[in-house]
């Protein structure tokens, strides 16, 4: 059987084989390679390898991102700076153009009412404020992969210029023939004109640090690759960063009326990502759990990227039949999945006991894929059973918070006495002292 059909009594051994391991397991899991002898004359593992590009980026800046792109990405270019040229129009059909446009429209309205306020208080002697500010400059890396994702650059793009972003650089990395045109174009759709054509660690260091022709950036955006990923946690602190993602997941919960075929796509549309993506049903009908099997492997036969699907499936895929969907529930939210679909013929019945996922789709028209390109709400998803902390990518990510505290002599009259008592409380004579000295005025 492609995917195990499990019940409740004995879903915990899946639950165990689910959980992946932490970055640093998992970059400790894997080999030194030697694609970095030609750079620091040895082979080394995933953590090592980034900082060693991180430090040759900072210590060379734009030469030492040259050579290492030029050998872990064959990157030939002579300039780090890609100008999106308008040429790119005439590359790509008018209905990419016309799709481009709808889904822009849409993300961008959606990020709109994520917008906060700045506030002020006033009361006697004291006014209090929480003032709302972007960051002045955003980093957002879109993988190169093997087809443009023009869908991570609106959905990490269109939140930062929503929040006011000033000065946006994409980066991403660039193949022979140069960057896609599909992706020229959605970054001219936005007004974005500074691309750093390389991808990987080498690329997160010269946003986090800066170089001749990057300028440093205040937060990186964007999913990518274990590198990218540990280069992000590497120079969080000198940057702020959105999250540290892994593999894609979907969970879908289904009851006896929802369609196997359906599901199937659905739970397929995750398992092609990557073959560590993991792909879940939670059904309160053993006869759709075994049909929802069949479909898969049926399906499975047409995919391009059925190699991908396949070992996702057999590593991290499976169905698990629940008596009712408050127990689908309790499992859901301590899988807490990046993605979550509720195939159901009273979403009621289930919806108030989801506390746990990324995205909530809702319905059997709700596939996930349409959260992905059109529907407004960001892609951008804690992963690995973050949600149970973390959120999607926001405006929220880009913005910063300051807080004003304006105080008069009746103000400092009315709470002086106080701070001084918790300071002397504290044994910090200076806080004190500093708060008594102002009697005197």
């Amino acid at each position: 059987m492609l995917i195990p059909i499990l019940s409740v009594e004995n879903k915990e051994d899946y639950l165990n084989r689910l959980k992946r391991p932490d970055l640093g397991e998992l970059a400790d899991s894997l080999p030194s390679s030697s694609v970095t002898i030609p750079l620091f004359g040895r082979a080394m593992k995933p953590e090592e390898t980034v900082r060693a590009i991180i430090k040759k980026v900072k210590d060379e800046k734009d030469q030492g991102v040259k050579e290492i792109a030029k050998v872990l990405d064959n990157f030939t270019g002579e300039s780090l700076i890609y100008r999106p040229s308008e040429k790119a129009y005439k590359k790509v059909s008018s209905e990419f153009i016309s799709a481009l446009r709808t889904s822009i429209a849409r993300i961008k309205s959606f990020h709109q009412k994520q917008l906060p306020q700045s506030f002020f208080t006033e009361e006697e002697g004291i006014t209090l404020g929480w003032r709302i500010r972007p960051v002045k400059r955003a980093g957002l890396y879109v993988p190169g992969g093997t087809a443009p994702l023009v869908s991570s650059l609106l959905m990490t793009a269109i939140p930062a210029l929503v929040a006011g972003v000033s000065e946006i650089i994409v980066a991403t990395p660039t193949k022979e023939a140069g960057l896609a045109p599909e992706i020229e174009v959605a970054a001219l759709e936005l007004g974005i004109n500074h691309i750093l054509p390389v991808g990987g660690a080498q690329a997160i260091a010269a946003l986090a640090y800066g170089t001749e022709s990057t300028p440093k950036v205040d937060v990186i955006a964007g999913p990518g690759n274990l590198f990218v990923t540990l280069a992000k946690k590497e120079v969080y602190g000198t940057v702020g960063i959105d999250m540290l993602a892994g593999p894609s997941e979907i969970l879908v919960i289904a009851d006896e009326k929802a369609d196997p075929k359906l599901l199937a796509a659905d739970l397929l549309s995750q398992a092609e990502h990557d073959k560590e993506a993991a792909a879940i049903l939670i059904t309160t009908s053993k006869e759709i759990a075994v049909n929802v099997v069949g479909e898969l492997e049926r399906q499975l036969e047409q995919l391009p990227r059925k190699e991908y699907a396949l070992a996702s499936l057999k590593n991290h895929g499976a169905a698990i039949v629940v008596p009712n969907l408050q127990t689908a529930a309790v499992i859901a939210n301590e899988i807490a999945p990046e993605h979550l679909e509720v195939q159901v013929a009273n979403i009621d019945e289930v919806l108030p006991y989801l506390e746990n996922a990324g995205a909530i789709f809702l319905g059997s028209f709700a596939s996930e894929p349409l959260g992905d390109y059109i529907l407004g709400p960001n892609h951008v998803l804690p992963t690995s059973g973050t949600a149970r902390f973390a959120s999607p990518l926001s405006v929220n990510t880009f913005i910063k918070a300051s807080s004003l505290l304006k105080v008069n002599k009746t103000g400092y009259e009315k709470v002086g006495p106080s701070a001084a008592i918790l300071a002397e409380v504290e044994g910090l004579r200076a806080h004190q002292e500093a708060v008594l000295r102002r009697q005197e005025l």
